[in-house]
């Protein structure tokens, strides 16, 4: 049995669940958000938790069953909490500029690149190299910073790109460190 499926997810004082069939609606103090579960999945609001159960035993009864439990669970810390991812800009020159709800990188191509956030989505500047971006959907906020991470990926051989706050790009030798490195 799925333990994570099992787990009961708690609802916060502030927080109005409605459930319509298989639509899940989550309203707190910092938006809403929707969600159309799968519909061999049975959601139910008991005691002020949210309670998944599923069908049957089968393998992707199983494992729809725990997703569904995460995925309802991450509504309900959004509208309370919300989310946050921290980037990192680096290389010499590289930066970044906020004019009202937009960014411009300036990140080593022929022109600068603006950024305009999706609705529902917030970011801002920590100098002119870190970007945080903050929101009430972690699945929109995690799919808009890594589109925002591949506009330049890290280079691992120089360096440079924009890479996540918690990423640790490793750096290769390059031709030079490799060629004195067989020298013996």
């Amino acid at each position: 049995m799925s333990r994570i499926g099992k787990q009961p997810i708690a609802v916060p004082q502030g927080v109005q669940v409605t459930i319509n069939g298989s639509e899940v609606t989550v309203k707190g103090p910092k938006g809403e958000l929707k969600r159309t579960v799968h519909p061999d999945m049975t959601v139910a609001l008991k005691d002020n938790n949210i309670i998944v159960t599923r069908p049957g035993d089968s393998k992707n009864h199983k494992a729809l069953h725990g997703l569904t439990r995460t995925l309802l669970s991450n509504m309900v810390q959004g509208v309370t909490k919300g989310y946050e991812k921290s980037l990192e800009i680096m290389g010499v020159g590289y930066r970044a500029q906020k004019a009202g709800d937009k960014i411009t990188l300036q990140i080593g191509f022929s022109h600068p690149v603006e950024v305009v956030p999706p609705p529902g989505m917030t970011m801002a500047l920590d100098g002119q190299t870190k970007i945080k971006i903050s929101g009430i959907d972690k699945e929109a906020l995690g799919q808009f910073a890594a589109n925002l991470r591949a506009i330049y990926p890290p280079d691992s051989y120089r360096g440079k790109g924009i890479k996540y706050a918690d990423e640790r790009p490793r750096l290769k030798p390059g031709k030079a460190g490799k060629a004195t490195a067989t020298k013996k």
